[in-house]
């Protein structure tokens, strides 16, 4: 089976090396428009801030004589008809399926001033691939101060990054509060405080109307209400718009990004099917790589013998999807952590409960929802073992008191809801790993089998090539030599208990 997959990134080269290793038939053809090798985008904000380093962001590929991969060559035509993708350089790739995993460009705002000839002015970048960190390292370097428009999780990630690394920080958004899809007023005012204390200026409830540039880069930022900030780096964090420009040119239907079914298919070719960012499935799309990812593994499952001939069982609902969204924002010197969101309950369930801790002068804010004894929502603001705690309760979706006050009593809390373990007490079905659903047993079993740094073991497993938050997990249970990790899988058994 000849496939073609458009689209490199964190999605593409995981079905791509996936469809390999699952599929002896598949001769797989990969276009992808940068010339690097797969990375991890959602730590590019951890790259700006000095957390980390380029080389680490480097995900591992797949060596095969059936996978064929084309860096730097963008893929410019799709005909359906002949089956046939065209290249930039004129290249013709022949397919039988053909998966889109274009993924989705940075949301470029209608201001004037910030476009040049060639792309964007001298000094204003966006924060979407390799390439931009490395701009907006390069600018940051000689300028004293830096304007990011847009305090979503990216925002603020840059945001605290750039003043740790000691710019003078103006963070602009349009909203009346931060991260509105997942804060409420109270809870925005004091991630605002928090920020402030870091030397970050806030402005709200306004947007930037003018970039004056100079010597060819970025001098100051206009903004909506009349006020001049000076800036000689300007990051927008404005959102993201989804790759459907090849799709559409081709006749698929878009609308969002490009419609597919419960099967990953394009509604108009069923040869073709979208994967990722760029994809608009029944559920919707949540903006998280781990839906991607999963994407991803249906489509593997689904194409090779076992799953070839099984029902497709429809995906997750829209609200339910992003009802069990844990949003982490990895910023320096500022912790947050959202998950779940509050719903009006249907009728006949029993109304949530909520609670909320709330510390101004502390920089603190809890907040908890309880329903049917289970942990639907939470925010945690300035408090990581809360936010720990909290996070294991709806992950796991371990019992919680039915009165949710008992969660914001430590002592209590750490009786009856989830208390925090260190990955030696785990049990092996525990997940360490949440964007990649890796388990406590299958890190220990690939640690058994000689991986002995968290690169390998993140090889060996895919955990902490997400968001990278379970690294100091992975890290505790390589050094870690008690008796209590399981004997090794032998070879036969270790593809089956690695995730997909």
């Amino acid at each position: 089976m000849r496939i073609v997959v458009i689209g490199h990134g964190m999605v593409g080269s995981r079905f791509a090396a996936d469809i390999v290793r699952a599929d002896p038939s598949a001769q797989v053809t990969v276009l992808g428009q940068e010339d690097h090798q797969p990375y991890n985008r959602v730590m590019l904000s951890s790259l700006v801030a000095g957390k980390t380093d380029a080389g680490s962001l480097a995900l591992e590929t797949e060596s095969s004589d059936r996978l064929r991969v084309l860096r730097g060559v963008r893929a410019v035509g799709i005909d359906r008809a002949r089956r046939e993708v065209t290249d930039a350089r004129g290249e013709l790739h022949t397919y039988d399926r053909l998966v889109l995993a274009t993924g989705s460009a940075p949301r470029i705002p209608d201001v004037a001033g910030l476009r040049a000839a060639d792309g964007l002015a001298g000094g204003i970048s966006a924060l979407k691939d390799l390439d931009d960190a490395r701009r907006i390292l390069e600018t940051a370097g000689r300028a004293e101060r830096a304007l990011v428009l847009g305090a979503g999780v990216l925002g603020l990630e840059v945001a605290t990054g750039l003043a740790a690394r000691g710019l003078r920080v103006t963070l602009v958004h349009h909203r009346d509060r931060l991260m509105e899809r997942q804060l409420d007023p109270d809870a925005s005012e004091i991630a605002r405080t928090s920020l402030e204390r870091l030397g970050i200026d806030v402005v709200t409830g306004v947007t930037a109307a003018r970039a004056t540039l100079e010597k060819g880069g970025v001098a100051s930022v206009e903004l909506s209400d009349g006020s001049s900030h000076s800036a000689q780096l300007m990051v927008l964090c404005a959102g993201t718009v989804p790759h459907v420009a090849l799709a559409s040119e081709a006749g698929l239907e878009c609308d969002r990004g490009i419609v597919v079914g419960h099967d990953l298919a394009t509604t108009l070719d069923p040869a073709v099917f979208a994967i990722g960012d760029c994809a608009q499935p029944p559920e919707g799309a949540s903006g998280l790589v781990a839906q991607g990812w999963e994407h991803a593994r249906r489509l593997v499952e689904s194409w090779t013998p076992r799953g070839a001939d099984a029902p497709v069982a429809p995906a997750a609902a829209t609200d339910s999807l992003r009802g069990r969204e844990l949003v982490r924002v990895k910023a320096v010197g500022f912790a947050l952590v959202a998950m779940g969101r509050i719903d009006r309950p249907e009728p006949e369930a029993h109304a949530p409960r909520s609670v909320r801790l709330s510390d101004p002068s502390g920089g603190r804010y809890t907040e908890v929802v309880v329903q049917e004894g289970r942990l639907i929502a939470a925010t945690v603001i300035g408090d990581d073992e809360a936010a720990a705690s909290l996070s294991a309760a709806f992950t796991r979706r371990t019992p919680v008191p039915r009165d949710p006050v008992h969660l914001l009593a430590r002592p209590l809390a750490s009786q009856a809801a989830a208390p925090v373990r260190r990955p030696q007490e785990m049990d092996d079905a525990d997940v360490i790993c949440q964007c990649n659903g890796v388990t406590k047993g299958t890190i220990c079993g690939a640690i058994r089998s000689g991986c002995a740094t968290p690169a390998a073991v993140s090889k060996a497993t895919r955990a902490g090539t997400g968001c990278g938050t379970c690294r100091s997990q992975l890290e505790e249970l390589i050094a870690t030599d008690d008796g209590q990790v399981p004997a090794i899988l032998d070879p036969s058994a270790a593809a089956e208990h690695q995730p997909a």
